[in-house]
């Protein structure tokens, strides 16, 4: 049985208490929090420590869960890496790549286990199109975009803080990057990003980033917390992936979507020339009847409880983590990258290419 701490008992501590409780192999030993009150609803029998260095003298504890506050990752990790204790720590892992880069030395230095929590990765929608995309049925993909659309524009306690690591970048946006770089297995060539504080006056709470991955898809990723219309389902996650032989939409983070196809391509006629109702133009206006095809999607049954199931397995048998310090690492200096396109409001090199 693996006994388990969680560091940082907010929402998202109390997400990985309940995960915790829905699993055989691992128990929930204790939490901490500088907050008192905000441990009153923990488990019967779990110790309650308002002091990590504390927690860490507990030579029962085998793995800590750090769900602090953003800014409070580095210290946390180092400490716990000091005491000797396993490591999963909340995304984003740290604020910057130097301040990873220390942790990981930590990491090693005292011979510990460490993983970063992109539960995401285990996401319906990611993983449905994430299948498709591997299975190759789309012919060659061009494409990727993913968009999140929200209504209320403000975000959260500490996260309309930009000292404490707020902003929707290191929200969602290590969750969009690390499903996008570890779905299409090729080098960034190139960033372009515009960062926005559309409602927020401290934190981002819109992006847009163009990735231009060296197998020559271009992928874009959208978020906004301000950004309305009244269309059904708008408000969540959207995916169209194109290639040569169809597209794929979905919508929803229970997806509904299609493959999308063309019973024929248009030809040519030498000689001849057509005119439509829409003028000369034949690839745009209503499709004739029968041409546009589509087939069901097969939605994946992945759930995120499955990191969990995973790491548990990873940790007895002594394998890697799903999620590899040298893949968080790469996500953290694309966001560096992406930070800095959006000042200086062009594109930039990435992964040793020319922009």
């Amino acid at each position: 049985m693996i006994q388990f701490a969680i560091i940082g008992y907010g929402y998202m501590g109390h997400v990985h208490a309940d995960s915790l409780s829905k699993l055989e192999d691992a128990q929930l030993a204790a939490v901490c929090d500088r907050e008192p009150s905000v441990m009153d609803d923990a488990p019967e029998g779990v110790l309650r420590y308002q002091d990590a260095k504390e927690l860490y003298k507990n030579p029962d504890i085998d793995v800590v869960i750090i769900s602090a506050n953003n800014n409070q990752h580095k210290e946390l990790v180092c400490m716990a890496a000091g005491a000797g204790k396993d490591i999963i720590c909340e995304k984003p892992v740290a604020l910057c790549v130097s301040d990873l880069d220390e942790m990981l030395a930590a990491v090693e230095k005292n011979g510990v286990r460490f993983t970063v929590h992109q539960q995401r990765r285990y996401d319906k929608d990611f993983r449905t199109v994430k299948d498709i995309y591997e299975g190759g049925s789309l012919g060659n993909v061009y494409t990727i975009q993913t968009g999140l659309y929200g209504y209320n524009g403000n975000m959260h306690d500490w996260h309309v803080k930009k000292e404490e690591g707020g902003g929707m970048l290191y929200d969602w946006g290590v969750h969009l990057l690390d499903q996008m770089l570890w779905m299409v297995d090729s080098k960034v060539i190139s960033v372009f990003a515009d960062l926005r504080n559309v409602i927020n006056e401290e934190v981002d709470d819109y992006f847009n980033i163009t990735l231009q991955f060296e197998n020559g898809i271009m992928a874009q990723l959208e978020l906004g917390t301000y950004y309305l219309t009244d269309k059904p389902g708008w408000f969540s996650r959207h995916w169209f992936v194109g290639g040569d032989k169809g597209s794929l939409y979905t919508d929803g983070m229970n997806p509904k979507g299609k493959i999308v196809r063309t019973e024929h391509l248009l030809t040519n006629t030498p000689g001849k020339r057509t005119m439509t109702a829409f003028g000369p133009t034949r690839s745009f206006g209503p499709p004739p009847e029968g041409l546009i095809l589509t087939e069901d999607i097969q939605v994946s049954e992945a759930e995120q409880l499955d990191y969990f199931h995973d790491f548990i397995k990873a940790y007895q048998q002594g394998y890697p983590f799903l999620v590899r310090a040298e893949e968080v690492r790469r996500v953290l200096a694309l966001m560096e990258t992406i930070r800095q396109s959006a000042r200086e409001k062009r594109s930039i090199a990435f992964e040793g290419q020319e922009a």
